[in-house]
């Protein structure tokens, strides 16, 4: 048994600039789970300052050289979708029980769904670091598999994700693959109970990067007026639409609005577009303190999975109508809407203001 104390709540930012310091009676638990949050955010860093303190051994330079050589020009394992590197014993670990508590988050459900047909799951919003995401889809911490069951899901993150060397084995071991278009179709036309896709599912994150830069807490403004490569790749694979709102993602960061420093939005932007990825300037508390720091705050994470959208497949690119497009993205964007009033007095009662669907 852990030894617990009780639960202090991070403080809100204010005029003064003093640091609240955490206690030093801290139990063992909270400390738990300080610790494995504290390794989840550092992951992509542990795993360079591993290879990088590889590369200063030479004794493994000729095992190094042929590794990046087919990280960056051979592998497909990421965009296959066999599933080859997933680790069920990896995602089942207590520690990502601990993970989850820290927040802690909850996964909700509001109808079961039927292994014999495929999914694509839509999680909004992006947030910073999308810890919600990850718990949920990317972990058994949540319990998926007994809410789904039947139903292998695989978390999409970026592509590039993939070619950072060690990070990219420890990625496919959690079962995560790419969010490139061939992944996506591989995934959920290969494989499953019919050797179709059925029985799987994907998790995209729609609002992506550009979504992260309006993650201001207690708000809910979603990228998704002109997203509609989801709905596409929906008609064509023939996969229900399943909107996933996540009520608190938003809140455990604070970071600075685009709004009030017009030049730094700008900058971001260019980043994005450039690079394909953006660097929200963001803070929330430390490992010792409440006030500064990278660590997420501890509030709430409740995701909620909605109802799903029936999709009529049409593999036919160029036969898929523009006008069924928009009708499936309206009852999709009408869906969230559903969600979010109808879960917003349950789990945002501290909102700002109302759901706002944005470019």
């Amino acid at each position: 048994m852990f030894l617990s104390s009780p639960r202090v709540q991070p403080p809100e930012l204010t005029a003064s600039f003093s640091i609240h310091w955490a206690p030093l009676n801290v139990g063992l638990e909270r400390r738990l789970q300080t610790f494995i949050v504290l390794c989840h955010t550092l992951t992509i860093a542990i795993f360079l300052t591993s290879f990088f303190f590889t590369c200063a051994i030479p004794l493994f330079w000729p095992l190094l050289l042929p590794y990046l050589v087919y990280i960056s020009l051979f592998s497909t394992a990421p965009t296959s979708g066999e599933l080859k590197g997933r680790s069920n014993f990896l995602r089942s670990l207590p520690i990502w029980s601990i993970y989850a508590s820290y927040f802690p988050a909850k996964l909700h459900r509001e109808e079961s769904l039927p292994p014999t047909k495929k999914y694509i799951f839509g999680y909004h919003p992006h947030g910073i670091i999308s810890h919600g995401a990850f718990a949920a889809f990317g972990t058994e911490a949540l319990g998926f598999s007994k809410l789904f069951p039947g139903i292998t899901n695989t978390l999409l993150t970026l592509d590039s994700n993939f070619r950072i060397p060690f990070y990219r084995e420890y990625a496919l071991a959690m079962g995560l693959a790419s969010v490139s278009r061939e992944s996506c179709e591989n995934l959920l036309s290969k494989g499953g109970g019919n050797g179709e896709g059925m029985g799987r599912a994907i998790t995209i994150v729609i609002g992506g990067a550009r979504e992260s830069l309006n993650a201001q807490p207690h708000s809910m403004r979603l990228v998704l007026k002109r997203r509609k490569g989801f709905v596409k790749l929906a008609i064509r694979t023939g996969a229900d639409l399943v909107p996933v709102l996540a009520f608190g993602e938003n809140d455990l960061y604070e970071q600075v609005r685009s709004d009030q420093h017009p030049i730094i939005h700008k900058l971001q932007m260019l980043v994005k577009q450039t690079m394909g990825f953006t660097i929200p300037l963001f803070h929330a508390r430390g490992v010792f303190n409440y006030d500064v720091g990278l660590m997420p705050y501890r509030r709430p994470l409740n995701i909620v999975v909605g109802r799903p959208i029936p999709v009529m497949q049409q593999q036919n690119r160029d036969k898929i109508d523009d006008q069924y497009i928009d009708e499936l993205h309206n009852r999709y964007v009408q869906e969230l809407q559903r969600l979010w009033d109808q879960w917003k007095d349950v789990y945002a009662k501290e909102r700002t203001g109302e759901l706002e669907i944005i470019s």
